[in-house]
């Protein structure tokens, strides 16, 4: 046997191996195994079959978008129905400028325009201008055959297949071009011949109103609604007080809220038990109060210079410059003797605690409320002379009222000015245990810091909280007093602690006991106002109402 016929004899080795071992008998691991380097490519039927067909014709993207249909393309139908048509910047111009002609005519072109709108008055896109209708009418009537064919617009998400054999462009929403106005077409023709291509503004729509005259707007409606609110409760409260015997119990419920100013030198007479609530006894009342202070002057105010009385009457007369010192009105030199005859006679008719710094701010408040009776200006803001503006009798006269509700109000917290001071040591303590129950963790960071309450919540409790809030808040704040039952003791704790949570926010960002101390004795109050003074009552009422009537809450549980 020759080599030729041993080698026609003998099997391919693909045949051989295929014989040998079968593809269905072959091993599950070499049948799938994937190609790695050093092993064989093995032809394959699917390989083979391949090779015998023809290559196929390499499909376009033109081809392929034509036969799609898809929803995200819609907007390219109008840009190829655009680039079909070959429009130029001047075929479109004229449209826009009608266009924006038509959006500034009157409301009274309204329902043309919905008819419009419908398709029935569909123009074509030929522009309203002589200088131009020539040469664009060819490509108007191009765009007008598209824009007649039926299609779908942009948005829907449907796109009509187009045959290859076909060279209509893609459909497109129909262009609907309102006429202008007769009124405005010979401006646009007279526009068009000179080359001014400004659209011009429209007269008959008025101007929409700015943000701030919106916003001025509605504060004076809220000023106006406000002023009709206090109108009524200044009408009120007058008939209320001037009946033949006052309830002083509902008064002090209408005028929780806020005293009219109007009425407040007599509310707050009323309430200081300075007036009877009798109407015909008032005036006798005050005059009889009137001239007994006016015989205490006579017979203790010489003594100002004795040896007993001397400290006192220093001390008086370095406080009183530092009374208000931003306020003009207190710098008057017949405001500070008031205030030094006020307080000395105070001083002596109480030997048991006499004069202590902070009590002349107490003064304050009652002075400007008496002196509102006598003038219209606002004398916190406004430059005010007393002397040239007031009478000596009714000057005399608010001397001694301040001198009368000054004394009822320190008869209730007369143990804060007491030797050493014990009643405002309870407050500061008892202010400590209510806010460790209310805010822990405003509590904890204090303490972390070593801030202890009575370096910054003394004075809160010497000068009722004056230091810390403007003088028209001051007055506010006094109205709630003055109606509350112990307002001036009791409830003033409350508003401390009200005052404190007020600041949380601002006091745990601070890290160390320096930024305490500075905010606590800074606090930003220079701009506040009634709102936020009332905002302070309500949590303050909040937390009377669930302390004050349950004092084992401010008791800390000893664990059992």
């Amino acid at each position: 046997m020759t080599d030729s016929g041993a080698r026609s004899a003998m099997p391919p080795p693909s045949e051989g191996l295929g014989r040998a071992m079968s593809p269905q008998r072959r091993p599950f691991w070499k049948r799938n195994a994937p190609k790695v380097p050093g092993r064989s490519v093995q032809a394959s039927p699917i390989r083979e079959n391949l090779k015998d067909q023809k290559p196929r014709k390499t499909l376009s993207f033109q081809d392929f978008e034509d036969n799609t249909s898809d929803a995200w393309d819609d907007a390219e139908d109008e840009i190829i129905a655009l680039s079909e048509a070959k429009l130029s910047f001047e075929n479109l111009l004229p449209v826009s400028v009608n266009h924006g002609k038509t959006a500034s005519t009157n409301q009274a072109s309204l329902p043309q325009r919905l008819e419009e709108v419908t398709g029935e008055n569909t123009v074509p896109v030929t522009g309203d201008f002589p200088s131009q209708q020539a040469s664009s009418t060819g490509k108007s009537e191009e765009v007008s055959s598209v824009s007649r064919q039926k299609g779908v617009g942009p948005g829907v998400g449907i796109r009509q297949s187009i045959p290859e054999d076909s060279n209509t462009a893609p459909a497109m929403p129909p262009v609907h071009v309102h006429p202008p106005p007769t009124v405005n077409t010979r401006h646009s023709e007279d526009t068009t011949e000179s080359g001014d291509w400004s659209v011009p503004q429209s007269e008959s729509r008025p101007n929409p109103p700015s943000r701030l005259s919106r916003q001025l707007g509605r504060a004076c409606s809220d000023d106006k609604s406000l002023s009709e609110r206090e109108g009524a409760k200044l009408k009120k409260v007058n008939e209320f007080i001037a009946g033949p015997n006052t309830d002083l119990d509902a008064l002090k419920k209408m005028v929780w809220s806020g005293v009219p100013r109007e009425a407040r030198p007599t509310v707050w007479k009323l309430l200081s038990n300075y007036l009877p609530a009798n109407v015909e006894r008032r005036c006798m009342m005050l005059e009889r109060k009137r001239e007994e202070y006016f015989r205490f002057v006579k017979q203790y105010y010489p003594s100002r210079t004795q040896d007993n009385h001397v400290e006192t009457w220093r001390q008086i007369h370095i406080d009183i410059p530092r009374t208000n010192p931003l306020i003009p009105l207190f710098q008057q030199k017949v405001i500070q003797e008031i205030y030094e005859r006020v307080l000395f006679i105070w001083a002596i008719r109480h030997p048991a605690s006499g004069y202590v710094q902070g009590i002349n701010d107490l003064v304050t408040p009652f002075f400007v409320v008496f002196l509102s009776e006598y003038t219209d200006l606002d004398v916190i803001t406004e430059d005010f002379d007393a002397s040239q503006n007031l009478e000596e009798k009714a000057l005399n006269s608010i001397e001694a009222d301040c001198f009368w509700c000054l004394s009822k109000l320190l008869d209730g917290i007369q143990d804060n000015y007491t030797f050493a001071q014990p009643g405002i040591q309870l407050k500061v303590n008892a202010l400590r245990e209510l806010v460790k129950r209310i805010d822990a963790p405003l509590h904890a960071h204090l303490e972390a810091h070593m801030v202890e309450y009575l370096q910054f919540a003394f004075r809160w409790m010497n000068n009722l909280l004056m230091r810390e809030l403007p003088l028209r808040c001051t007055i506010r704040l006094w109205d709630t007093y003055l109606a509350e039952p112990q307002g001036f003791s009791t409830f003033h704790l409350y508003v401390c602690a009200a005052f404190l949570i007020k600041w949380r926010k601002d006091l745990l960002r601070e890290r160390d006991f320096q930024g305490l101390m500075l905010h606590l004795q800074n606090l930003p109050t220079i701009h506040w106002g009634d709102d936020e003074i009332g905002l302070i009552l309500a949590e303050a009422y909040r937390l009377k109402y669930m302390f004050a009537d349950a004092p084992n809450h401010l008791n800390q549980k000893k664990p059992t």
